[in-house]
This record gives C-alpha cells, sequence and structure tokens, in this order.
C-alpha cells in the first residue's frame, strides 16, 4: 500500500507542510482526525474547493476521519484579499449559504462507519464568546509584528485603502477553530489551499502557545495551467460546483476541454484514477491526442464525483447527441437547454421554412446558399437530414418547448429558438 502522503504528493495535492516527518509519522500510528475550512462568502463552491474536498476525501479513504468546517462565523467577515476589503453580507444571506456549501459538501464524505466524517459551523462557538473574553484567553498570545507580516495583510497595508481591523482579525478566528476542533474532537491537522498557509500557522502557533501542543497543517498548490494562466472558464474565472450557477452540461465541457499539456495533471489531481489508468491514459494523448480519451475520462469522473452519474451520463449524451450520435429527444429539458446555450441564435415560428431560418444565421450567405447546402445532403434539423428546399419548421421538429437544432454539416450547429 503507497504511503498516503506519497500518494497525495504524486497527485500534486501537496504544497508546504509544518513538518513532513511527524505529520507522516502521525498518519502511521494514527487514524487521526483532520478538517478543512470553507467560508460561505458565495452561494457555491469552486474548483479551488474541490481541490480541498477531494483531499479530503483522500485521507477518509486511508483510514483518517474528516471534519468539514462551514463557517457561519468567518463567511460573516471574509478572509482579506489583495483587492480590498469585502462586502460584508448580512446574516440571513450567509446562513442561507451556509447550508447551500453543506449540501454541496455532503456529497464527498462518508458519514458512516469508524471513520465517519463530521460536519460542523464555526458560529456555534464564536457566537458567544464575548469581546472580553476574546482579548483576554486569544488576543493574548498573537503577536502583532507576526500578524503584520502575513503577505496579504502586508499589500494592503502597503495600499491606497489599507485594511480594516475586522479583516486583519480573520487570522485569529481561523486560528480559535483548529484550536477549538482539537478541543472538541481531537483534531491534528488542518488543510487548506496553499493561499492559506499563514492561516493555519495561525491555529498551529495558537495552540502551541495556548495548550502547549504540536499541530500539523497541509495545503495544497493553487491550480493553474500549463501556460501559467488561471484555472478558469476564462482569466480569473470560476468553476462553480453547484448546479444552478454552472450547468452539469457546461461543467461536463470545461474538463472536456482541457489542454493535452494539462490534462494529466488534472487526472491526478480531481480524479481517483489509479497510476496504472492514468499512465494508460498519458500514453493515449501521446499516441492518439485526436481521440481526447484523457479529456473524456477526466470530464467523466469529475462531473460524477461533483453531480452524480446520472447528470455526467446525460451531459455525455447531449454532447453526443448535438452532432448527431444520439437522440436529442432523450435529454431532459435542462440539460438541451444547457447544450445549446452558447450556439448562435436565430427567432423563428413553426411553419417557418427551414431554409429562411437558415439563411438568417452566420452560417450561410443567403437563401441560395441555404438551399444550395440542402440540394447537397448537409443539412440537419434535430440530426434529420432535410431533402428538400420547401421544408417548414413543425410543432413536432421543438425539442423542450423552445428549441430547433439545426446543423450544417458535421459540426457547424445553429439553435432557433421559437417565439412565444
Amino acid at each position: 500500500m503507497t504511503d498516503v502522503l506519497d500518494e497525495l504528493r504524486w497527485r500534486g495535492l501537496i504544497a508546504q507542510t509544518t513538518d513532513i516527518d511527524a505529520l507522516r509519522k502521525a498518519l502511521e500510528d494514527g487514524p487521526i482526525t483532520y478538517y478543512c475550512g470553507f467560508d460561505p462568502t458565495a452561494p457555491s463552491l469552486h474548483h479551488g474547493h474541490l481541490v480541498q474536498l477531494v483531499l479530503l476525501r483522500h485521507l477518509q479513504l486511508a483510514g483518517h476521519r474528516p471534519i468539514a468546517l462551514v463557517g457561519g462565523a468567518t463567511g460573516l467577515i471574509g478572509d482579506p484579499r489583495m483587492s480590498g476589503e469585502r462586502v460584508l453580507n448580512d446574516r440571513a444571506t450567509v446562513a442561507e449559504w451556509v447550508e447551500r456549501l453543506r449540501v454541496q459538501i455532503e456529497r464527498f464524505l462518508s458519514f458512516e462507519g469508524d471513520n465517519a466524517a463530521l460536519m460542523v459551523n464555526n458560529l456555534d462557538w464564536h457566537g458567544g464568546l464575548s469581546a472580553l473574553d476574546f482579548l483576554r484567553d486569544v488576543g493574548k498570545h498573537y503577536r502583532l509584528g507576526t500578524m503584520l507580516a502575513k503577505d496579504t495583510v502586508a499589500r494592503r497595508l502597503a495600499s491606497d485603502e489599507g485594511i480594516s481591523f475586522t479583516e486583519f482579525s480573520y487570522q485569529i478566528l481561523q486560528g480559535m477553530d483548529f484550536l477549538e476542533l482539537h478541543r472538541r474532537h481531537g483534531v491534528t491537522l488542518q488543510t487548506g489551499g496553499n493561499d492559506q498557509w499563514g492561516n493555519l500557522l495561525s491555529g498551529v502557533e495558537l495552540a502551541r502557545k495556548s495548550d502547549g501542543l504540536a499541530l500539523h497543517a497541509l495545503t495544497t498548490p493553487l491550480i493553474t495551467k500549463a501556460d501559467g494562466t488561471k484555472f478558469g472558464k476564462s482569466e480569473g474565472g470560476a468553476v462553480w460546483l453547484a448546479p444552478d450557477m454552472m450547468t452539469p452540461y457546461a461543467f461536463y465541457q470545461f474538463w472536456l476541454n482541457a489542454a493535452d499539456e494539462d490534462v494529466i495533471g488534472w487526472l491526478r489531481t480531481f480524479t481517483f484514477r489509479t497510476r496504472e489508468q492514468i499512465a494508460e491514459l498519458e500514453a493515449a494523448v501521446a499516441e492518439r491526442p485526436a481521440a481526447r480519451e484523457a479529456q473524456r475520462a477526466l470530464a467523466l469522473d469529475v462531473t460524477t464525483l461533483v453531480h452524480g452519474e446520472r447528470e455526467a451520463q446525460q451531459a455525455i449524451a447531449a454532447s453526443q447527441a448535438l452532432f448527431g450520435r444520439g437522440d436529442l429527444a432523450e435529454l431532459d429539458d435542462a440539460t438541451l437547454a444547457a447544450a445549446v446555450s452558447g450556439l448562435p441564435s436565430v427567432a423563428a415560428r413553426v411553419g417557418d421554412a427551414v431554409v429562411d431560418v437558415l439563411a438568417a444565421t452566420d452560417v450561410f450567405r443567403g437563401k441560395s446558399d441555404a438551399r444550395r447546402a440542402v440540394a447537397e445532403g448537409g443539412v440537419y434539423v434535430n440530426n434529420v437530414k432535410v431533402t428538400s428546399d420547401e421544408a417548414l419548421l413543425s410543432a413536432d421538429d421543438v425539442l423542450a418547448g423552445r428549441f430547433v437544432l439545426l446543423r450544417r454539416g458535421k459540426k457547424t450547429l445553429v439553435v432557433a429558438e421559437l417565439a412565444d
């Protein structure tokens, strides 16, 4: 059995640790209890959180006990950003987002067995803490020099906007979480993204000064593309895990469109495929890049992990059906709407001549070009070849109550949207 830390390192899931040898021994002597925190500063988790969820799952599969903390208290404050103060969300909004995040996190962990996962909310202990107790029992263990040296704090202090005491205090709250979870549940390891290193060390130092403990911290690298650009739909864009913020189809397409230079690293980081399976896919990328076997495996695994097998299969079916390799009518309305949302569109009505609809798109240079394409057998309505230039759109052609898919050749797609 591969040592779990070696496995995590091979998968690109380790950036920094407090003491790798001490942590390795603790894991070997375990099981240990470990945690990661997720702040509800948005109504959904995203790709950066996905790295942490995968890490939590790997450690649980290795026999250790995970605790997922949703920050009902820290979410009211917000971790300081490089770019300026966050807008503070009201308590009702944060409480709603706490519940949304809990649902997203639950599918990644097992809540049964000897190492059953636990979900906690740090509002349970921060909510009743008085200012005097905070200053006397916690504040006395923090030195301003150390807090001011934190990279984000230092940059914000040097900016025109500066930093509020509210956001400056965030690192103390996160440090308190680590100590509190050790006292309540025996937590000895905190994980997080590499940009959280200073906050993780805050908890390690507080536990050492307050209770004489030697706790552990482990961070994961920030994920970027092979060309150095940010990971997301666009520069700085987020790949959301909530289906109402990024549809399962769009989510699947993001992973399916991974570059050859990125796909093997992402298979290691975001999936649970074995080394042997990933080696086979790496060979396929080198030998048969056009087949995109690795990308299809990545998209299937990650979409299944986040949204479930049914949604993953619907996304695959939609991808195939758009290009004539499946039945569009078998797709559910939501998946079809997501699949056509990124296509060029044209307004139409039942009874319109197909060539008139085609001529209104940018795909054809007028009605004569559309007629010529029909005569050559290169036009399809919902993947059915159009055989006459007098064909009309019928009510039977309408999908999901409002769409008709038009295709020229193998790859050029347009969606006709029917007016109400």
